[in-house]
């Protein structure tokens, strides 16, 4: 593991309140479930999940009535305590640390891949979701949410008034999913809104999402402050740009 993945995970890991703060990666989690539980899948489906985090995804799907033996990974070995708590140890998800960009899962090929909000955390996305898709059986699906690249554009903007770089991880384009030939690929923006710049930033923390892209200059306390300023005078409204990738391999 890289040192960038190896902050990500510890952040993830020392996330405590991420249930309680995570609220768009909820009812993303929730949107994503309803739109898999629609698919064509076996009536016993093999499942691996990337990146579980405290399982939003995992119980969202059982509850929606996707059946079948699971595998579900992420990261972070504390995530994986989370989720299986969540569940309640059922007999039919198996739990694994995987590195979900670089490492290979035990036990394919899957009739169901699925990931909600996790892969804007890989360094080149689009490849990995590639990569992915050469583990689908005959007939398969990968289902796939991510981060644009307008994600935080007001958190952004506001650096850039002040002629900043923010720190916030350069996401992947949408095109860049599109030459991966999927059979759909949709972008919706969720906007969240906060009390206040310190309420936004005690949030991004609380879920493990405030480790900086690799180089990023820290801001002075002067920087941060004004940035602050800038962000709250635009009205403390964050939007992410959800990108939704459906991947389908041919019986």
């Amino acid at each position: 593991m890289n040192g960038q993945r190896e902050r990500i995970a510890r952040a993830f890991a020392g996330a405590q309140d991420y249930d309680r703060n995570a609220r768009v990666q909820r009812d993303a989690a929730r949107a994503l479930a309803e739109r898999i539980a629609t698919l064509d899948l076996p009536e016993n489906p093999h499942v691996l999940e990337i990146g579980c985090g405290t399982g939003f995804l995992t119980q969202a799907l059982g509850e929606a009535g996707v059946g079948g033996e699971w595998l579900v990974t992420d990261l972070a070995p504390d995530m994986l305590d989370r989720c299986r708590a969540r569940l309640g140890g059922t007999p039919r998800h198996r739990f694994a640390v995987l590195d979900g960009e670089h490492g290979t899962p035990e036990g394919g090929p899957f009739d169901l891949i699925c990931s909600s909000l996790a892969l804007q955390w890989f360094e080149n996305a689009p490849a990995a979701l590639a990569r992915m898709a050469g583990w689908l059986a005959p007939g398969g699906h990968c289902v796939v949410t991510t981060l644009g690249p307008g994600s935080f554009a007001e958190w952004r903007a506001a650096h850039e008034a002040l002629g900043l770089e923010p720190g916030t991880p350069a996401f992947a384009p949408v095109e860049a999913f599109a030459t991966l030939g999927p059979e759909s690929l949709t972008v919706e923006n969720r906007i969240e809104h906060h009390e206040s710049a310190r309420a936004f930033l005690l949030a991004v923390k609380a879920i493990g999402a405030g480790t900086a892209q690799p180089g990023h200059r820290p801001l002075s306390p002067r920087e941060l402050r004004n940035v602050m300023a800038t962000f709250e005078r635009g009205g403390c409204k964050v939007t992410y740009e959800v990108v939704t990738c459906h991947l389908h391999r041919a019986r």
